[in-house]
Formats: structure tokens, C-alpha cells, sequence
């Protein structure tokens, strides 16, 4: 399918960097304790008003930030030093994650206090999340960057497996308060792992600020055919093809699997994810990551095809693995290439917009799905949002035949951004977006 670049360490070996290591560690750690606060969240929501709305309500505020306050988010991680802006947002989310514990033992929590807990940490995370992902680079050699993308990725989906899940034993077992009690605490670990780093990498300052900075990633961007196109065809095929909104449907009328047979649902294009990216932390990446990428998305609709089709659940569940498993080969490539042809200046803007478009496109496509489901049933609906995603990798081939054609190799071996520890000038700046954004069109 695609030749494998020989000069591409086994992803596994980034983790010898110590720096990179203990923020890894230190992530991983943080992201399973987040997942335990969403159930804690989701649960004393329900319990609190037995309203389904208002569960879509906890969706909204968690959303809306990211429109709102993504791209400004950018700007902010790629001023300073992102280590220590880390540590701020850090410190914020753990205030919050410690105030729903002490408000629920309290007996003082309410549905206000929750939503505007919720918002505001939706805002820090926008600021938190794009910073997270500019900051890896600096950690580690630049032809290791896909393979630091590739082990993210693995401890973000062993986290979002067992998260959940631990979190609804910490509440069936203890409390709600407890579960809110063990996300504090995993923020104090990643806070001492970024106290622990020995990397202070600070960047020169931003030539221009506000609105002009959003602009100046934008126009980098548009200049970058590579990026802008993984970045399309991302939010189309989770546009098209998220499907977790019907997955009750699929359980009770469908499939007749009942309750059990929901969570096997829901946990198995998780584990197909988990089992994708363990795979690729033992090998080398793909040298034609473009390629595989949009065969990645393609096999990605083909699955979903069948899971809309199919009518046994062990046939659907293999479906949903297999969907998980390219939608994760998917995005460990797409970061990594992400990772290499952004200049470390552009970093945390770029990141925004790319998680802007990641959140925006399955967060619609739930909406377009519900209604698709409402006049044709869950079934076709699911069928025809596999069939665009497979249609959608045709289109993104034939509109830049610049991503069937990158190379991780070409990629690494392109000039590499400057030293960020070094003070620059407008002009070195100005000069290494230029030179960003021609390799990126190659």
C-alpha cells in the first residue's frame, strides 16, 4: 500500500526523551481523569434533573468555546513560553475539577454552577489543548515528530477507554464527589511533570498580535495545499460519518442487542482504535503518510457502509472496530504531518484551527445524522454517511493531488524551523513562514 521510510525510528523509541516522556506520561494521566470527570458530570446531570436536554446542554457549553475561543486560543499558545502557559491552564482546570468536588459534598451544587464550571473549562482548554500540541515539537528531533504524534495518540485512546469506565466504578462504588476528587489529583500530576522538565524553549515574539495573528496562521494555511487538505478531509469524513448519536437506535430496534449491547457499541470502535495505534507504536510510519491517509478515510466509509447495512451484532461490532482503526491511522498520520510542515512560530494557531474543524465536524454531522435517521431510519442514514465519507477521500485526491503525493521522508528532510530559544526579528520570521509555506506545497 505505501513504502515505509526506513529513517523513521519504531514510534515506541520517542519515548527515551525524557522531557517528552514525563509530558506524555503526565497527559495521559490528565486526559483519563477528564474522561472520569465527563461521566461524574454526566451522571450528576442526569441524577440531578432526569432531563435529556439537559445533557445536550453540558454538549453546547463544552462546544461553543471552542468556536468562540479557539483561534484566539492559537494566538496565545505561540506567545511566550508554552511550557509555563501549560502550567497555568493546568492549574485552572484543577480549581475546577476541585470545585465541583467541593460543591458536591458540600450539598451545594446546582445545574448553574456545573454549566458555568463546564464553560470555563472549555475556554482554558482551548488554550490548554493547542499549546499541549506545539509544545511536543519542541521536545523532541524533528524526525521523530510523527512518532511522538503516533504514542499521543496511544495514551489519548487507552485514556478515553479507561476513563469512562473507571469513572463509573469510582461512582457506583464511592461517590460523585471522589471521581471529581481523582481528575484534581491527575492534574497534579501532570503539573509536577511540567515542573520536572528540563526544556525552557521560549519563543521570539509574535510580529503581530490579535485579529493580525489569526490572520497571519490563516494565510499560512491557505498557503499550505498539505495541511489545509488533511484538515478538509477530516472534517467532512467525521462530518458524514460520525454516527454515535444513533448508536441507542442501532441497539434497540436494529440490532435488539438492549442496553449490554449498546456499551459493546460504543467501546468498540475505541478498542479497534486502541489496537491501530498500539500496531503503529511498534512499527515504522508509512513513508506516503498522504496515501494512507485518504485510504485510511476511505476504509473508514467502507466500514461504516457495513455497520449500516449489517444486521448481526458480532458483524457490526468487527465493523466499528475496523472504523476505529482507520480513523486512527488516520489522525496519527495527519498530526504527524501537521507536527512537520508547521513552523514552530505558527504552531499553536494552526493547531486551533485543526481543532476547531475536528470538534465542529462530528458535532454537526450528530445533528445532520439525527435528522437523516428521522425520515429515512438509522440504518440508510448510517449507509449513505459511509458512502460520502468514501466519496470524500476521491474528491480530496483529485482536489490537491498534493497529499496522495507527501512524503514523510521529503517532509522531514525540508529545512527545519529556527530556534525558538534564540531571539528573532520580523524579518527571519517573516522569511521562515515563507519557507514553511513552500515546503508545504511540494
Amino acid at each position: 500500500m505505501a513504502d515505509v521510510d526506513r529513517g523513521t525510528p519504531r514510534s515506541y523509541r520517542v519515548l527515551r526523551h525524557r522531557d517528552y516522556r514525563l509530558l506524555w506520561a503526565g497527559e495521559t494521566i490528565s486526559v483519563a481523569g477528564s474522561q472520569i470527570q465527563r461521566a461524574a458530570v454526566a451522571w450528576q446531570v442526569f441524577e440531578l434533573t432526569k432531563d435529556p436536554i439537559q445533557l445536550g446542554i453540558l454538549g453546547l457549553c463544552r462546544f461553543v468555546p471552542i468556536i468562540l475561543f479557539g483561534l484566539a486560543g492559537g494566538v496565545l499558545a505561540d506567545q511566550g513560553d508554552r511550557r509555563r502557559t501549560l502550567l497555568a491552564t493546568q492549574s485552572i482546570l484543577l480549581s475546577t475539577s476541585a470545585l465541583l468536588a467541593l460543591l458536591t459534598w458540600a450539598d451545594a451544587i446546582s445545574m448553574p454552577a456545573i454549566y458555568a464550571l463546564v464553560v470555563i473549562a472549555a475556554i482554558v482548554e482551548s488554550v490548554a489543548n493547542p499549546t499541549r500540541q506545539a509544545l511536543i515539537p519542541l521536545l523532541v528531533p524533528r524526525a521523530e515528530l510523527p512518532a511522538a504524534s503516533n504514542i499521543n495518540l496511544v495514551g489519548l485512546h487507552v485514556a478515553s477507554v479507561g476513563g469512562p469506565a473507571l469513572g463509573g466504578l469510582l461512582i457506583a462504588w464511592l461517590d460523585v464527589g471522589v471521581a471529581y476528587l481523582v481528575d484534581t489529583l491527575s492534574f497534579l500530576v501532570v503539573i509536577g511533570a511540567l515542573l520536572a522538565m528540563h526544556a525552557r524553549p521560549v519563543l521570539p515574539p509574535l510580529v503581530s498580535g490579535g485579529f493580525a495573528a489569526v490572520l497571519e496562521g490563516l494565510r499560512f494555511l491557505r498557503g499550505s495545499p498539505v495541511l489545509l487538505g488533511v484538515m478538509i478531509t477530516d472534517f467532512l469524513a467525521t462530518f458524514f460519518g460520525v454516527s454515535t448519536a444513533l448508536m441507542p437506535i442501532f441497539a434497540g430496534d436494529v440490532l435488539d442487542a438492549g442496553p449490554r449491547g449498546l456499551g459493546l457499541l460504543l467501546a468498540a470502535p475505541a478498542v479497534g482504535a486502541v489496537v491501530s495505534a498500539v500496531v503503529l507504536g511498534l512499527t515504522r510510519m508509512p513513508n506516503r503518510a498522504g496515501l494512507v491517509v485518504l485510504i485510511s478515510v476511505a476504509v473508514y466509509g467502507a466500514c461504516l457502509t457495513g455497520f449500516g447495512l449489517s444486521r448481526t451484532l458480532w458483524l457490526s461490532l468487527l465493523f466499528l472496530a475496523g472504523s476505529g482503526a482507520a480513523d486512527s491511522v488516520s489522525m496519527t498520520l495527519r498530526h504527524g504531518m501537521r507536527a512537520l510542515l508547521t513552523p514552530d512560530p505558527l504552531r499553536g494557531r494552526i493547531a486551533a484551527v485543526n481543532r476547531t474543524l475536528a470538534a465542529g465536524g462530528p458535532q454537526l454531522g450528530e445533528f445532520e445524522a439525527g435528522v437523516l435517521a428521522a425520515f429515512i431510519g438509522a440504518g440508510p442514514a448510517v449507509t449513505l454517511g459511509g458512502i460520502a465519507t468514501i466519496l470524500t477521500a476521491g474528491v480530496v485526491a483529485r482536489r490537491f493531488p498534493q497529499i496522495p503525493r507527501h512524503r514523510l521522508s521529503a517532509a522531514i528532510a525540508s529545512e527545519a524551523p529556527v530556534d525558538v530559544r534564540e531571539p528573532a526579528g520580523a524579518e527571519p520570521r517573516q522569511r521562515l513562514l515563507d519557507t514553511a509555506g513552500n515546503n508545504a506545497r511540494r
